[in-house]
C-alpha cells in the first residue's frame, strides 16, 4: 500500500464519494457517516507521510505510471517537505469541515458531503504532481466542486458568485495552458524537472513569467484580480468558505513556487519588484478595505487578501535577496516565512468562518450591526473566537505571529521600507479584527438575534478545539514544520541563483 501512497491519497476520497452519493437523500446520515470515515481514513492515512526525511532527497515517495504514452505525459507523483505540510494541513481540515457541516446541511446533504471528499481528493492532486500538465488538470478541476458547492447550497446572490469565479480563476488558467504548451514544444515533455532544467532566453521567461503569473495571481487571489474572493466567501456554505480559504487559496502560490521560481529565475528577478508593490498594496489597502465591511464574511475574506500578501511577498523578496545582495541565508528565512504562513493562514482563516458559521446557524444573519454581548449567551464560544482572532492579528504564541516575523525580518535586510510597510499590516489587522471582536461578542445584548443564541454543540466545541490545537502547537512550537520544509527551501533558494541566460 504504501509504495502507492500518495495514490491512495488521492483516489480515496474521489472514489470514497461515490458510495456517498449512492447513499441517497433517504440516507443523510449514512452519507455523514461515511464521509466522515473516509476523511479520517484519509488522514490516518496522510500520517504515513511524516516518515519525509528532510535531511534526504527533495523530491520523496515518487510515483510514475503512464498517461498519454504518445505525448509522454506521465501520472508523476512526489512529494517535497512543503507539499507534505499542505496535504497534513488539507486532511486535517478535511475532517472538521465534515464535522462541521453535520447537521447544518440538511438539503440534498449526500451530494454535499460527495463534493466535499472530491474536492479533498483534487487538492491533494495538486500538491502531489510532478507533471505539469496533471498538475494543471488538477488545478482545473478543484474548480467543479467548488462552482456546485457555492451553486447549490450558497446565498441569494450564488449564481453571480459561481460565476464570477469560474470566469476569473478559468481566464488565468488560459494563460498558464499556453505557458504549458510552448514549454512541451521546447521539451517534449511536460515533466517538472526538466522543465526546469531547460535553457529559456529571458524574452522567452518573460512571456512566460506573466503567463504563469496570471493564473495564480488570480487564484491566491492578488491585487487587483481579488474581487471573485469576497463575492464567493459571502455566497458560500460555511464548508465551502473553509475549504476556500484554508486550502484553496494556498494552491495559487504553491503554483508559484513550483513553476515561476525554477523555470523562470531571471524573468523572476528581473519583475519581482510588480510582485512585491502589489503584495505591499493586499497588506496595507486591503486591510483598510476590510476596515470598512459591515458583513463579517466579506471582513474576512478581504482579511485572507492582505494575509496572502504576506506569503507573495516572502516568495518573491526571496528573488530579490538572492540576485541583489546574494544574501541566501535572508532569501531562506523569507521563503520558510512565506511558507508557514500559507499553512498558518490555512488554520486561522478556517477558524474565522467556521465561528462566523457557528454565529450564522443561530441567526440566519452575518451583519455585524444584528450582534452585540454574543459572549453574554455563548462564552465558551467567546474564549475560541478571541483566541482566533488574535491569531489574525498576529500575536506572538500563535501561528499567526511566526510566518508574518520571518517575513518581514528578511524584508528588512532588503529594504526597511518595505518591512515598515509590512508590519504595518500588524497594526491594520490589529484595528479591523479587534473592532470585530468588540461589535459582535463585547457589550450588552441588544437584538433579538443574539437573545436566542444557544451554547455552542458538543460538536461545534470539537471543531474549534481542532482548529485552536493547530493554531497553538504551530505558535508555540512552529520548529518542527519550520525543519520539517527546511531542505525543500533550501532547494528553492538554489534554483533562484541558476542564471539560464
Amino acid at each position: 500500500m504504501f509504495n502507492h501512497l500518495l495514490s491512495l491519497l488521492i483516489w480515496l476520497p474521489i472514489v470514497g464519494a461515490v458510495p456517498v452519493l449512492l447513499a441517497g437523500s433517504a440516507r443523510p446520515m449514512l452519507a455523514r457517516w461515511l464521509a466522515l470515515l473516509i476523511t479520517i481514513a484519509t488522514f490516518v492515512i496522510s500520517l504515513w507521510l511524516l516518515r519525509y526525511d528532510p535531511e534526504g532527497s527533495v523530491m520523496q515517495l515518487q510515483e510514475t505510471h503512464v498517461w498519454i504514452a504518445t505525448w509522454g505525459v506521465h501520472f508523476t507523483l512526489a512529494v517535497d517537505g512543503i507539499s507534505v505540510a499542505l496535504i497534513l494541513m488539507t486532511t486535517f481540515v478535511g475532517i472538521l469541515v465534515i464535522a462541521g457541516a453535520w447537521k447544518v446541511i440538511q438539503n440534498r446533504p449526500h451530494q454535499y458531503m460527495a463534493c466535499m471528499l472530491l474536492l479533498e481528493g483534487l487538492l491533494i492532486g495538486v500538491f502531489c504532481a510532478t507533471d505539469a500538465l496533471v498538475f494543471y488538470a488538477f488545478f482545473e478541476a478543484v474548480l467543479i466542486p467548488m462552482y456546485i458547492l457555492i451553486g447549490m447550497w450558497g446565498g441569494p446572490r450564488r449564481v453571480y458568485a459561481t460565476l464570477k469565479l469560474f470566469i476569473y480563476t478559468f481566464t488565468g488558467s488560459v494563460f498558464m495552458l499556453i505557458a504549458l504548451l510552448y514549454l512541451y514544444q521546447k521539451a517534449h515533455t511536460f515533466d517538472l524537472a526538466t522543465l526546469a532544467a531547460l535553457p529559456l532566453t529571458m524574452k522567452e521567461q518573460a512571456w512566460l513569467f506573466f503567463g504563469f503569473l496570471i493564473a495564480f495571481a488570480i487564484k491566491v487571489p492578488m491585487v487587483p484580480v481579488h474581487t471573485w474572493l469576497p463575492d464567493a466567501h459571502v455566497e458560500a456554505p460555511t464548508g465551502g468558505s473553509v475549504w476556500l480559504a484554508a486550502v484553496m487559496l494556498k494552491i495559487g502560490t504553491y503554483g508559484m513556487v513550483r513553476f515561476m521560481l525554477p523555470i523562470t529565475p531571471d524573468a523572476g528577478a528581473h519583475f519581482a519588484w510588480i510582485v512585491i508593490v502589489l503584495s505591499l498594496v493586499a497588506i496595507v489597502y486591503i486591510g483598510y478595505v476590510a476596515l470598512v465591511q459591515e458583513d463579517m464574511k466579506k471582513l474576512v475574506a478581504y482579511s485572507s487578501v492582505a494575509h496572502m500578501g504576506f506569503v507573495t511577498l516572502g516568495i518573491f523578496m526571496a528573488f530579490m535577496l538572492v540576485r541583489e545582495s546574494g544574501n541566501t541565508e535572508m532569501a531562506s528565512l523569507g521563503m520558510q516565512g512565506a511558507m508557514v504562513q500559507m499553512i498558518s493562514h490555512g488554520f486561522v482563516s478556517g477558524a474565522m468562518f467556521t465561528c462566523i458559521g457557528v454565529m450564522y446557524d443561530r441567526t440566519h444573519t452575518r451583519q455585524i450591526r444584528d450582534y452585540g454581548g454574543v459572549i453574554n449567551m455563548m462564552p465558551w464560544f467567546g474564549l475560541f473566537y478571541v483566541l482566533f482572532a488574535m491569531a489574525n492579528c498576529g500575536l506572538p504564541g500563535t501561528s499567526g505571529f511566526v510566518g508574518e516575523f520571518m517575513v518581514i525580518l528578511a524584508s528588512f535586510s532588503a529594504s526597511p521600507w518595505i518591512a515598515l510597510f509590512a508590519a504595518f499590516t500588524l497594526i491594520i489587522g490589529a484595528g479591523y479584527t479587534l473592532w470585530l471582536v468588540k461589535r459582535v461578542l463585547w457589550g450588552p445584548v441588544t437584538t433579538e438575534h443574539v437573545r436566542h443564541m444557544t451554547p455552542m454543540t458538543a460538536r461545534e466545541t470539537w471543531v474549534l478545539i481542532g482548529f485552536a490545537v493547530a493554531v497553538l502547537v504551530i505558535g508555540v512550537w512552529p520548529q518542527p514544520l519550520i525543519h520539517l520544509m527546511d531542505s525543500s527551501v533550501a532547494h528553492l533558494v538554489q534554483q533562484l541563483a541558476v542564471h539560464k541566460i
